[in-house]
């Protein structure tokens, strides 16, 4: 119940501040007032003072937090004359100023909370000193002191807790937008390397099925034994354009677990298999190995992989028809090298090459594509393959 109840005071004050202002000062001002209004003894007279006072200190309760300086001031200086006056303070009075010191010290910073509270605090004590008989030091003249220290000591706590607690949801609000960001970046970059796969497993695929296409349509009305070779080429093509699009639709589906585990890895360990389907397409490759072979780190074999068949799809499409592959194997690194002579220019979407850095970067590694003096173009890869030993 009492949970409910702090509950709903709290939800009140977020949404109508001025209203339970207005209330908490009706609470604090009405039992001043009922005795104010209460003659003692009961003929004397009422005490219309006192009744002031309290209706003053309900309505300094009420705006301290439309006007928390000029309302902190007015009841300082009020209490201060109304305790010369009468010579006594007015307990009213007084819980309103401890309430206005508190609002105000948990606007401030700590320096300027406790420089207000000195100079709310010593003209009144100063006051309760001169209208009292007692020593400097009594109880009922350090109370005041007292009140107004607790007071702004609980205004800056509560004013570094809710410091904290902004902080807190302001770094939990900028740790989720990182989240966001971070979750968008990584859709970017995915959707990217789908395309750059799709782009890699098409084109070169696609260019052999044109290039035996057009062989078999010029065979096939004089030749149709000879057609049947292209056709054969093609349709094997096809189906490596199928597995390879749906080995990649299986990775993106779970991209831990490859859909077909006994299927070799796609890296250079299919070297062969993509130069028999570039000579099937026409690309006569010297392929020459430097060093002994050895396990490459995933990441690495499948960059190598795809550059070498970027690289001699283009050597097909912009060459004359032969092209020299170079593969070595140094302690620390593997070096790719297409070279091929450079034919007629044909249309070209641009993706190749930027394909080939980028995959070559997120590798670790680097690529160059030049066109060299002696009239042949070079594509060189150096990726980073350390020995078992630098492994381990």
């Amino acid at each position: 119940m009492f949970t409910r109840a702090m509950r709903f005071i709290r939800r009140g004050d977020g949404r109508h501040p001025v209203l339970i202002d207005t209330l908490l000062g009706g609470i604090l001002a009405a039992p001043a007032v009922l005795v104010a209004m209460t003659p003692h003894p009961p003929t004397g007279p009422v005490s219309t003072g006192s009744v002031g006072a309290a209706l003053f200190a309900w309505a300094a309760v009420a705006c301290r937090r439309l006007w928390p300086i000029p309302v902190l001031l007015i009841t300082d200086l009020a209490t201060v004359a109304l305790t010369l006056r009468s010579g006594s303070q007015q307990p009213a009075l007084m819980i309103a100023l401890v309430v206005v010191v508190y609002t105000v010290a948990s606007r401030l910073d700590r320096r300027r909370t406790w420089a207000m509270a000195v100079a709310v605090a010593l003209p009144l004590y100063l006051a309760t000193v001169l209208t009292s008989a007692s020593d400097w030091w009594a109880p009922q003249n350090i109370g005041s002191l007292a009140w107004i220290g607790m007071a702004a000591a609980v205004g800056d706590a509560t004013r570094t807790r809710l410091a904290y607690v902004a902080e807190v949801e302001e770094r939990a609000r900028r740790a989720e937008q990182n989240r966001d960001q971070e979750a968008r970046r990584r859709v970017v970059e995915e959707r990217i390397r789908i395309a750059r796969e799709l782009h890699d497993v098409v084109s070169h695929h696609i260019a052999v099925i044109n290039v035996q296409a057009g062989a078999a349509r010029h065979v096939l009305r004089h030749q149709p034994q000879a057609a049947d070779s292209a056709l054969e080429h093609i349709r094997r093509a096809s189906d490596t354009v199928l597995r390879e699009l749906g080995s990649i639709v299986g990775v993106l589906r779970q991209p831990d677990e490859p859909d077909d585990p006994d299927e070799p890895t796609r890296g250079l360990a299919r070297i062969v298999k993509l130069l028999d389907a570039a000579g099937a397409a026409g690309l006569k490759v010297e392929h020459h190995q430097n060093g002994e072979a050895r396990q490459l780190p995933a990441v690495v074999d499948l960059a190598a992989y795809r550059i070498l068949q970027e690289a001699l799809t283009n050597a097909h499409k912009h060459g004359t028809g032969t092209a020299c592959l170079t593969i070595e194997y140094t302690p620390g690194h593997v070096l790719l090298e297409v070279t091929n002579r450079i034919g007629a220019p044909g249309p070209t979407s641009g993706y190749g090459l930027v394909g080939m850095r980028e995959r070559a970067s997120a590798a670790g590694g680097t690529l160059t594509a030049e066109r060299c003096p002696d009239g042949r173009f070079r594509v060189r890869a150096v990726l980073p393959a350390p020995t078992p030993k630098e492994q381990s």
